[in-house]
């Protein structure tokens, strides 16, 4: 049985940690069943956000109207569309493989491992052991106990990647992040789209006023239906019918569609990893336990990205895959810190956040809250943006940024700035120094800062 001075499972963000143990002339190996990169470059950020950067261009067009421009979409080329991700995608695979073959040091093994024993992984029917074990290894798609599902052709965000031809039309079964992405992208190539949320509310971790906007702005594109509750699923000739129980009215209705989308969430891998045969413990979610220093239960095994669940984002998964691998190859005792850890929702329109939503931050903190709409600076007049807001939560006595929540254009770049002062120590006036350019849409930020004012609970 071959040994090494560090395992690493999952090539997304685990490729941080293998690069950083043979810069330090550590013997490594890299499990992965693929494909290559992990989750954010094949299945998920990257090709999503190509799709989507053209379903940004053609709502621009149909919105256009508003400021007195009349634009005709005379084409929209489905198969480029998904065809040019796919070509991404390969070619980036490509790239990566010619990489680890060049690597000194390093044992690549493709293909589904899982452990056997204390530190010891099967890969292809041969055993390796780690003296240090990286379990970085992701989620995927949660599939629901949903009746008849298990007997349709239904779509995830992974198999989406795949189709050829654009559905006519789709249901979406759930209301999150990846829901409301893929439903302005096949709303704006011309699908019709029906979503339907459990919840009542899209987009649960944001505050209830982004949702209550996103979804009157999605309504205003495809149907939008929460509080109801997909029961079962048919086979209906060429199509499929949903079967849903409208939580409210307490009655039945029935959608059809020619393709279906689950996107109900994400599970983590660890259960394909057998974790506990390595005396890693799960928690009751499924996701591998891990201390503020990333270790698990057994000692000098870390779990790193989507499979601990802490937060799910590609750029999470890569401070925590770095600060794990400080811990362990160099000695460090950082703890992992999430207070300005952001994300971005790429509907439309777009939605960026950092820190706690006013409900969590009244928990614990006396607070003052900042709201502002874009239509309350220059730029925003000028854009004619009627509907997007950014709203804080502050520290009452300290003046800490606690939260930032933006929903509209841009708001993944406006955030940015947030984020940097949180990073730094999160006062406000950190950025209330900063002159702000006139008229640009970044006055926003300061604007809601000048509009704090404390409120009731």
């Amino acid at each position: 049985m071959k040994e090494y001075d560090v395992i690493v499972i999952g090539s997304g963000c685990g490729m941080n940690i293998v690069d950083e143990a043979l810069a330090h002339s550590l013997s490594v190996a890299l499990v992965d069943k693929g494909p290559l990169g992990g989750t954010c470059a094949n299945l998920g950020c990257i090709p999503s956000k190509m799709l989507i950067f053209a379903a940004d261009r053609i709502a621009e067009i149909q919105e256009a109207r508003k400021l007195g421009i009349e634009a005709e979409i005379k084409n929209i080329d489905f198969g480029f569309i998904m065809e040019r991700m796919r070509k991404f995608i390969r070619e980036n695979q490509e790239h990566m493989k010619q990489g680890l073959s060049q690597a000194e040091n390093l044992g690549f093994y493709e293909g589904e491992g899982h452990f056997v024993d204390d530190y010891t992984i099967e890969v292809n029917g041969e055993k390796i052991k780690g003296a240090k074990i990286f379990i970085a290894s992701g989620s995927r798609p949660l599939i629901p106990p949903i009746k008849g599902l298990d007997s349709v052709d239904f779509l995830t965000n992974e198999t989406v990647l795949q189709l050829r031809e654009r559905p006519d039309s789709l249901i979406i079964i759930g209301g999150g992040y990846i829901a409301v992405e893929y439903g302005h992208f096949f709303a704006a190539m011309g699908t019709k789209v029906i979503m339907v949320e459990m919840a009542d509310r899209l987009v649960l971790a944001e505050e209830p006023e982004i949702a209550e906007v996103l979804k009157k702005e999605l309504g205003r594109r495809m149907d939008v239906y929460t509080s109801v509750q997909a029961e079962e699923v048919k086979e209906n000739g060429h199509s499929v019918t949903v079967i849903v129980n409208d939580l409210k009215a307490s009655r039945k209705k029935e959608s059809t569609a020619q393709r279906i989308l689950v996107a109900v969430g994400r599970r983590s891998n660890a259960d394909l990893l057998r974790v506990e045969n390595t005396g890693v413990e799960v928690d009751k979610r499924g996701f591998v336990k891990v201390n503020e220093y990333l270790e698990t239960t057994k000692e000098n095994i870390f779990a790193v990205g989507d499979i601990n669940g802490q937060q799910m984002f590609t750029h999470v998964a890569n401070v925590e895959a770095s600060l794990a691998a400080d811990n362990a190859i160099h000695g460090s005792k950082a703890k992992m810190d999430y207070s300005a850890a952001p994300h971005a929702v790429y509907s439309h329109p777009q939605i960026a956040s950092v820190g706690m939503t006013e409900e969590a931050a009244r928990k614990a903190n006396k607070v003052l809250v900042g709201k502002a709409e874009y239509s309350d600076v220059a730029k925003g007049e000028a854009m004619m943006e009627e509907t997007g807001f950014a709203k804080t939560v502050v520290e009452a006595d300290a003046g800490r940024i606690l939260g930032f929540h933006i929903i509209g254009p841009y708001a993944p770049i406006l955030i940015q700035e947030v984020i940097n002062a949180m990073a730094s120590g999160g006062g406000i006036d950190q950025i209330q120094r900063g002159m702000h350019i006139h008229p640009a849409i970044t006055e926003l930020i300061p604007v809601v800062l000048n509009n704090l004012k404390s409120t009731t609970s």
